[in-house]
């Protein structure tokens, strides 16, 4: 008699049927989620169901939807090869480059496992996952980053996650999504855009208030010291606001509102998707695999933090065109090509939750839980990015809501939002500014604990 997973077996003891079981499973499935499937493959487990032992098959089982799971496999080689080139001290641009590759299947995999872990747990919890983990290369990286006072590297990488979402990802998907359906009406549900909007919209009002702050107070030189400790104080202040605004998003996002944000993709009438919402891994074996690939992120992320200075001036760049447009595009690859496929599927709704909804996580998670993080170490980070940085980001928003407005798309939009991208990368390959790392130090401005500097 055939063997069915302990989901499938509970709905056929209690009279339900496969269909309602793999409703409820997708119940809840976020873009992200839906995004990362597109590159992943199945896996032939024939040969491994053959072994005489359980446990022996359970573990090969778990390898083999791991690491070949995904058409990124080929790319999991960079990882070893990035130790070594680490610890037979090769070139530093060489490790800097191999980590890169390295972390972009590791990205995928995060969000296979969380979605794994979620079949069990729930759309709920698995929403609650994906929040956090949904970007956990860029949050790694920027912690990792902070701890090394970094804090530039840390403006700029998160700065460059923003502004890939809303332009390359974005601008990608609306434009050969436009190409490959140039005979039918690309649309898609504004609700989600126009929250995401807002949202994006007040942690831009965050950023430029210390900004506009610091040149305000810009008076004589004895207003310079108040005017910045001022600055980290209201760039305190502001995060704190945005972790609110953030949690009350996610409150919105899975429980008020939920039917905003759920994918939903088109059922085979063969039953074929009904198949792939069984879950490949257990839930403690999706645990320990997620923190075993999170270990590795971190290591590989303390490699690029690590060898990013070295490597600009090896390849003739600034960090913070590295940090501000490399880092992005290679580390969220995968996210990215997903979100791509979709639109080429005509399935925009899945592919404007990926770039607006980590454009979203970044800006009003990952920045201000970083400036907290900072201040808890006694590091000054603010959220001041600086004139150019900041005014990028602005017209950035601009433009992508101007393009989202009406609920249509066509691939006219997508090319403004690609060459707005190319442009600022322009700008910043050829504007190079010095890295003020004493502005991450723990001096001059009077550090106090974070229950004593408000």
């Amino acid at each position: 008699m055939a063997s069915h997973h302990p989901a499938e077996a509970w709905m056929l003891e209690n009279g339900g049927n496969l269909k309602i079981l793999s409703k409820e499973m997708k119940h809840g499935r976020t873009a992200h989620n839906m995004s990362s499937s597109s590159l992943r493959k199945k896996s032939d487990t024939s040969l491994i169901s053959k072994l005489p032992y359980a446990f022996l098959r359970k573990f090969l089982s778990n390898l083999q939807e791991i690491f070949l799971g995904t058409k990124l496999s080929i790319l999991f080689l960079a990882i070893p090869f990035a130790i070594i080139a680490q610890y037979q001290n090769f070139g530093r641009p060489w490790v800097f480059a191999l980590s890169l590759l390295g972390l972009t299947p590791l990205a995928e995999r995060v969000s296979f496992l969380t979605e794994q872990i979620a079949m069990y747990t729930g759309p709920t919890v698995g929403g609650l996952l994906n929040a956090t983990c949904g970007n956990a290369t860029e949050l790694i990286i920027a912690m990792l980053a902070l701890v090394q006072h970094k804090v530039d590297v840390v403006k700029y990488s998160l700065l460059g996650s923003v502004l890939s979402n809303l332009l390359l990802v974005l601008g990608s998907s609306l434009f050969f999504g436009g190409l490959a359906n140039l005979t039918k009406e690309q649309k898609f549900d504004r609700k989600q855009a126009d929250v995401n909007s807002m949202l994006l919209l007040l942690g831009l009002l965050c950023q430029v208030l210390p900004l506009m702050f610091r040149y305000a107070g810009k008076s004589s030189d004895d207003d310079v010291f108040i005017t910045s400790e001022a600055t980290l104080r209201l760039s305190r202040v502001c995060c704190i606001l945005m972790l609110i605004a953030y949690f009350a998003y996610l409150v919105f996002q899975l429980w008020t509102h939920r039917q905003f944000f759920e994918a939903s993709e088109d059922e085979d009438e063969d039953g074929d998707v009904v198949s792939e919402e069984i879950p490949a891994i257990g839930f403690w074996s999706g645990f320990a695999w997620l923190a075993g690939m999170t270990a590795v992120i971190a290591l590989l992320s303390e490699y690029v933090v690590g060898t990013i200075e070295a490597t600009a001036n090896t390849w003739g760049l600034s960090v913070s065109f590295i940090s501000l447009i490399l880092l992005p595009i290679v580390g969220n690859a995968a996210e990215h090509a997903g979100a791509t496929i979709f639109a080429f599927k005509n399935k925009l709704d899945i592919s404007l939750g990926v770039a607006l909804g980590s454009a979203t996580q970044i800006s009003m998670f990952v920045i201000p839980l970083s400036v907290i993080v900072a201040w808890i170490i006694g590091i000054n980070m603010d959220l001041d990015f600086n004139l150019l940085e900041t005014g990028s980001l602005a017209l950035s928003i601009i433009i992508t809501a101007l393009a989202l407005q009406d609920g249509t798309s066509h691939y006219m939009k997508g090319l403004v939002l690609l060459l707005c991208y190319v442009a600022i990368g322009t700008c910043f390959f050829v504007y190079r500014s010095p890295l003020n790392q004493d502005r991450g130090n723990v001096v001059n401005l009077g550090m106090r604990s974070p229950a004593q500097a408000i």
